[in-house]
Formats: C-alpha cells, sequence, structure tokens
C-alpha cells in the first residue's frame, strides 16, 4: 500500500504497490482544487487518509487471502466485501432462493416423519377407553374365543391369519375386512398379538365387538411362555445398545447431508427410522413356528392392510417346499416401492455385504406373508436372522438401517416362493397417483409407508377402501372422535 502526492501537491493517489506483472492499481484518488490549500485543510485530510489506511489494507488482505479477482475500485470492493462484513452470503437471489425452497422440503419431510410416527389422539382415546373397560366390565374380559372354540387355535383344517400389532383401530379394520371378504368366514381364525400395555384395550375390543363366525384370539407377548430374553437375543442387543434410541429419535436433519442426498433418499431414510423398528411386535414374525408349534401354515398380515378379496386360495398354493410365499418387488414401475432389489437395502460398499450378497437380487415384500411353518421348522432360518441383525449392531449399523426386512432379506434367501402380485398391492401409503382401479381388483391392499389411512396426511382418495371397514357408529369410535 503505497501513498503519493503530486509535485503540485493537487492530488493524493492511494496504490496497492503493483507486483511487476502489471498488477499494480490504484485504489483512490483524491483531487485537490486548484483553488490555495491551508496547511489546516490538508492536516486534516492527513489526518482522514490515516484512519482510512488501515481499513483499506485490511480489506485488500481479505479479498487476496480469499482469491477473489483483483477488484480496481471502491465499487468493486464495496459490493465484494460488504455483505460479508453485515454476516451475510454472497449468493445470488436465485441460489438463496433454491436453498430455502430445498430446506423446506428437507423439513416438510421430517415433519411428515414425526406425524407418522406419532399416536393420533383419537386412536390413544380408544385404547384408554377399552382399557378401562376392561376393568370395568365383565363382557370385555370375557374368555376370547369362548371354551368351545378353542380347539379351533390349533385346527389346521382351518385358516390362520396371525396379526401382530398395538393399533386396536387397525387390527379390527384387518379382521373385519377379511371376515366381511371371506367366502367360508367361519374357517378364519384370527391370532391377534400385542403387546403388555395395549392387551387390555385389544381383548376389549374383539370382546365387545365379536366378528361371527371367524374366531380371534388376543395374546400378548408377556403371555407366550417361549419368548424369553435367552431365546430372543437380537432384542435384547437392541435393549442394550447405546445410541439405537438416538438413531430413532434423534435430529435426523442436523445429521443428514442435505446438500448431497435427494428428497426422496432422505425420506427412505426417515422411514428406515420409524420407531416400530425397535418393537418386539415387528420382529416377532421370526418366530412364528415356536409361537404356534401345532399350526402347519399360516398367513401374516401387516396392521395397514385391507383384505377385499377371499383369502382362502393362499393355503392351497403349492409352496414346492419354500417357506415363504411373498409377492416380489422387482417387477413393477413403482420406482418407490416396487423396483426394489437388494441393492436398495443393502450397504454394497461394505465388504461384508458385497462379499455375501448379490445387489441385483429381487426383493420381496413383507405385509402379506403364506408362511409353512413345517418347513420352517427344518430350516436355521432364526439363527441367520440373529446372526446377521448383531452384526450389523456390532457394525454400528453399516450394512443396513435397521429394520426387520433386510435381515428377513438374507435369512430367508433361497426359502421364498414368488406368489402372484394380485395377491397383494404395495404402496398405498406412498403413493399420491395409485391406480384406483388396480386398487379395486387387488385382493389385498397395503398403505406401507407413511401416510396411513387413519392419520390426518393419509390420502383423501385412497381412505375410503379402508373406512368402509371402520364402524363409526360404535360407542367408543364415536367418543374418541376417530377421523372418518
Amino acid at each position: 500500500m503505497q501513498l503519493h502526492f503530486s509535485p503540485s501537491m493537487r492530488s493524493i493517489t492511494i496504490s496497492n504497490g503493483g507486483n511487476g506483472n502489471g498488477g499494480g492499481g490504484d485504489l483512490m484518488k483524491i483531487k485537490v482544487a486548484p483553488r490555495h490549500i491551508s496547511f489546516r485543510a490538508l492536516f486534516h485530510a492527513i489526518l482522514i487518509l490515516a484512519f482510512l489506511l488501515p481499513f483499506v489494507f485490511i480489506l485488500t488482505a481479505v479479498i487476496t487471502l480469499e482469491g477473489v479477482n483483483k477488484c480496481s475500485s471502491f465499487d468493486c470492493l464495496g459490493r465484494r466485501l460488504t455483505p460479508k462484513l453485515l454476516g451475510r452470503s454472497d449468493d445470488s437471489g436465485m441460489e438463496k432462493s433454491e436453498r430455502e425452497i430445498r430446506e423446506s422440503k428437507f423439513a416438510e419431510l421430517t415433519n411428515k416423519h414425526f406425524a407418522a410416527s406419532a399416536i393420533p389422539k383419537g386412536i390413544n382415546c380408544l385404547s384408554l377407553r377399552l382399557t378401562d373397560a376392561y376393568s370395568s366390565n365383565a363382557h370385555a374380559r370375557k374368555q376370547l374365543p369362548s371354551p368351545e372354540f378353542l380347539p379351533l387355535l390349533s385346527d389346521n383344517s382351518y385358516h390362520h391369519f396371525v396379526l401382530s400389532t398395538d393399533n386396536i383401530l387397525a387390527a379390527s379394520v384387518v379382521v373385519t375386512s377379511a371376515v366381511y371378504s371371506s367366502i367360508n368366514p367361519e374357517k378364519v381364525v384370527f391370532h391377534v398379538i400385542t403387546d403388555r400395555k395395549t392387551y387390555a384395550g385389544m381383548h376389549s375390543w374383539f370382546a365387545l365387538n365379536p366378528v361371527s363366525p371367524a374366531t380371534v384370539e388376543v395374546r400378548g407377548v408377556h403371555q407366550f411362555d417361549w419368548l424369553t430374553r435367552e431365546n430372543v437375543p437380537v432384542l435384547e442387543a437392541e435393549e442394550n445398545r447405546n445410541g439405537i434410541w438416538n438413531y430413532y429419535h434423534g435430529n435426523h436433519v442436523a445429521g443428514a447431508n442435505l446438500s448431497s442426498t435427494t428428497p426422496r433418499t432422505f425420506a427412505s431414510k426417515l422411514q428406515a427410522r420409524s420407531p416400530k423398528y425397535i418393537s418386539i411386535l415387528n420382529h416377532i414374525r421370526i418366530y412364528l413356528p415356536e409361537l404356534f408349534p401345532n399350526l402347519d401354515k399360516v398367513v401374516f398380515s401387516d396392521d395397514d392392510v385391507v383384505i377385499q378379496h377371499d383369502l382362502s386360495p393362499l393355503w392351497e398354493i403349492d409352496l414346492n417346499g419354500k417357506v415363504n410365499g411373498a409377492v416380489e418387488t422387482c417387477r413393477g414401475e413403482d420406482l418407490w416401492v416396487m423396483s426394489k432389489r437388494f441393492r436398495n437395502y443393502f450397504n454394497f460398499s461394505h465388504p461384508l455385504i458385497a462379499n455375501s450378497l448379490d445387489p441385483d437380487e429381487c426383493a420381496w415384500a413383507y405385509g402379506l406373508n403364506v408362511f409353512d411353518l413345517r418347513a420352517w421348522r427344518k430350516t436355521n432360518i432364526r439363527d441367520t436372522y440373529h446372526a446377521w441383525f448383531k452384526e450389523n449392531l456390532s457394525s454400528n449399523l453399516t450394512l443396513w438401517k435397521l429394520g426387520t426386512l433386510p435381515p428377513a432379506l438374507i435369512a430367508f434367501k433361497g426359502h421364498v416362493h414368488p406368489i402372484d402380485p394380485s395377491w397383494h398391492m404395495l404402496g398405498l401409503g406412498y403413493q399420491s397417483k395409485t391406480n384406483i382401479e388396480n386398487v379395486k381388483k387387488a385382493a389385498v391392499i397395503h398403505y406401507n409407508g407413511q401416510s396411513k389411512p387413519w392419520l390426518e396426511i393419509g390420502f383423501e382418495h385412497l381412505r375410503p377402501f379402508w373406512n368402509k371397514y371402520v364402524n363409526y357408529s360404535n360407542e367408543f369410535i364415536r367418543n374418541c372422535h376417530i377421523l372418518e
């Protein structure tokens, strides 16, 4: 930085001194009027410059250090550095707008994730009122099923469904829709499994609202003697694992690299962090052979399905010695739910996954599965599930994001028999543009995804297929103002 006075003392120039390569330039030039200049005025001018020079030097140094193109005027310097001095970024208005829109989209996805994970007030009310009825109403505590029907629970000539859930309203829809759609409802037996806190309310509902002529039993996980910590090592490992709770309930936006991920990928990661994945009710399907030792074949259902057609033919399907009859999810055009292969679930950058699995192998769906329990008991499926699940936990969840399907894809490998896709239509909790005619034709429709029909974020045009099996005239439903 240099200060030059002209010989006539009519101008003062501030320059950066140059660098020998033509890089010099005048930063400021002050012209003095040709009139007589008093020493007092000159002194004041020099004093002002003495205060300005340090600031000019600092601004120039900042530009040089940041590698910004050289500015030849204070106008340039001002445009370059004023936003920085005011604590603002120098992004253009368009970039700022795009960034805000992107951040808003991720915030919307996060809010939707928590909305999907929360228990609606009406459903919580229903559970509380039914639990209270269990303690105050003898009819709500009556034996399920009544003693004369107990032999049916292990009779393999009947069609046995297994449903595990802590959502009473959802359970009622699954059971009711199955019974209404069955050609021979008297052949239907439902085994509803719930947790300890929901058991009383779930029992009350089916005791007070029988679905005759079908048979329903309600059991809590605490009533299965086989479900001990010794027999369920994966659940014990999950309960004791540091960081699992934060993984599901932490600040998901803060932990995500939003600049390098897409909204779709971010939504998938949020879905994988649903609290249901640390619930015993979600893992219990891997223990079906032990929980129902007298049954040969069952249909396992998720609680977010509606059964629209008679399912008795499923018990007649020849699984060709396989264990799991399931719809494959690599045949459709649905980018969210179908078209899923192993690469969509596993981290193939991990050497253990890369050396053990084929990324192009077709995946299959949970939600409606025909399980041959006799064939299952001859396999090591459960042990394989345990081993891989614990391996993922010990690897800090780097093999796959927590969930029940990825370890099941490995454990059932070689034991899956594909069934026709018309039996199980997926995606009603993801796809707002689901084809209505296809929905009407499907035997079972599955609201997998966040937009459950009992939530306000559910898709309005798809909710009627679920609502038709909700008894809105029921006293408990009405008093709890269940969304209609």
